[in-house]
């Protein structure tokens, strides 16, 4: 039986997931990956630890189903977007790849924004150190010698898709997270790149994340055990690749992606920028669709790290904050681990317990991280509305989606109701799965891409609702009151 395989580069981890043309899973692999701090604010990773965390992952499927491996039709690619991956004359990294949370180009970003104002509608939102375009600013700037031996600038994803068909391409979604897209037209835009000292010849080319891309190269079918015609396909940045996988590719479809950052996203069957709100407005993995979409930085990797703080195993700790959770916590926790981005763009921000006393007990700390994050999608929320957006249910994916109380809690927080499904930890990967059947095949995307079963839907509680309401207020006045400490701590950093 056909199969086929998606591949999601992450942060934390590439993930694989085998489905057969029943879109039923498999086999599935996950390999962790490390992330490089050198210096305040920078969040790099070695491209070629990616590519030996694919091959790995790859291994352990073959492990688990080698028949349905050596039937593969098809390989979709998603991933971290953003990610600066700069390649020289041979295709060899000259550096590691500066990722979607390094903060070090805040100021590129804010002469960017300032120098190019009218081009962030162009772009479909401001201009932000997270993004490609700011790095390579920064690039030329601080590391002339590499900037100058550029000779191809890859997003994370396609680095993989380098590796595996040697060709130098990217899918729309993926390019749109670079500040070098003109989302309107689906095609790069010569003064955006002019503006970081770049032009067309240093971009990869341009398809749609259903259209194959290549096929996968004889060397790596034969170490693979793949048939020799294995499609690859554009594929997705990871966003993107979400809302395939959960079937959100017609208009006002949404929904909460809830992993190691976070994403509110919505379908829009037109552009619809809307800069001033901090909204992404970026093109969409199939054609003619494009998506708004509020970015949080910090999402279930708060409660990884506060786990890790407290020396908890994550599920007993959920656990016994559910059971003793009664009302909104006593305690404030700013997620901002890693600056922010909507809506504070704030490289800067910080995370925060405000509140401490004698008596403050583990699930206390535990209830106010969970919390954290669901304010921190209430301004997501909010910012979405200054758009134009509103919204009565949503959908939810990621690993955070595992847990229904933490579900309990952002359906109180958001006062939505909040759906989750079968799968919805799988997320970008088995929306790359997706794309490369339809790549393979030629099928159209409202055939294939339809929306999983759904485990439950968790209204949001009334009198909860309305307890929240002062608390989430609470929580932006204390970002605010912050922000001034913020950049004074952050300014010994500054060079």
């Amino acid at each position: 039986m056909p199969g086929y395989l998606g591949i999601d580069v992450g942060t934390s981890a590439v993930k694989a997931i085998l489905v057969d043309e029943r879109q039923v899973v498999l086999a599935e692999a996950d390999i962790p990956l490390l992330v490089s701090r050198p210096q305040a604010l920078w969040s790099e990773q070695d491209p070629e630890a990616w590519w030996q965390a694919v091959c790995a992952a790859v291994e352990q499927l073959r492990t688990k189903a080698p028949s349905a491996v050596a039937d593969i039709r098809g390989i979709g690619l998603s991933g971290q977007m953003h990610g600066a991956v700069l390649l020289d004359e041979s295709d060899k990294p000259l550096r590691p790849a500066i990722l979607w949370n390094d903060g070090r180009s805040f100021r590129e970003a804010e002469e960017l924004g300032s120098r190019y104002s009218s081009l962030s509608r162009v772009m479909g939102v401001i201009p932000m150190p997270g993004f490609t375009a700011p790095k390579l600013l920064w690039l030329a700037r601080n590391e002339p010698e590499t900037f100058r031996a550029v000779r191809k600038v890859l997003l994370p994803k396609d680095y993989i898709r380098l590796k595996l068909t040697g060709i130098r391409e990217t899918d729309m979604s993926d390019a749109a997270g670079t500040w070098w897209l003109d989302e309107a037209a689906r095609s790069w835009s010569d003064e955006a790149l002019a503006a970081t000292g770049l032009d067309r010849t240093q971009m990869p080319t341009l398809i749609e994340g259903s259209q194959p891309s290549g096929t996968v190269r004889s060397e790596i079918a034969r170490q693979w055990g793949l048939r020799s015609d294995v499609i690859v396909a554009g594929g997705a940045g990871d966003a993107a690749a979400g809302a395939v996988g959960l079937g959100a590719i017609e208009d006002g479809s949404a929904f909460i992606s809830l992993g190691t950052s976070g994403q509110f996203f919505v379908t829009t069957r037109n552009f619809s920028p809307a800069p001033e709100a901090l909204i992404h407005s970026f093109c969409h993995a199939v054609p003619d669709r494009w998506f708004q979409m509020a970015a949080m930085l910090n999402g279930a990797s708060c409660l990884a790290w506060a786990a890790g703080l407290l020396r908890g195993d994550i599920a007993d700790l959920l656990q016994r904050t559910e059971a003793s959770y009664r009302k909104p916590a006593d305690l404030l926790f700013l997620p901002y681990l890693t600056g922010e981005r909507t809506p504070h763009n704030d490289p800067y921000a910080r995370g925060v317990f405000f509140g401490l006393s004698p008596e403050t007990r583990q699930t206390d700390l535990v209830q106010a991280v969970l919390e954290g994050v669901a304010f921190s999608f209430a301004d997501a929320k909010q910012c979405l509305e200054h758009a134009g957006t509103t919204l009565s249910h949503v959908g939810l994916i990621g690993g955070g989606s595992r847990s229904s109380f933490w579900t309990r809690i952002l359906a109180n927080v958001l006062d939505l109701s909040l759906i989750r499904y079968e799968g919805s930890d799988k997320g970008p990967a088995f929306g790359a799965a997706r794309l490369a059947r339809l790549a393979a095949t030629g099928e159209r995307p409202e055939e294939v891409c339809t929306g999983p079963a759904i485990i439950e839907t968790i209204e949001p509680e009334a009198h909860l609702v309305d307890s929240y309401r002062p608390r989430i207020e609470a929580f932006r006045r204390l970002y605010s009151a912050l922000k001034p400490e913020f950049g004074r701590a952050a300014s010994i950093d500054r060079p």
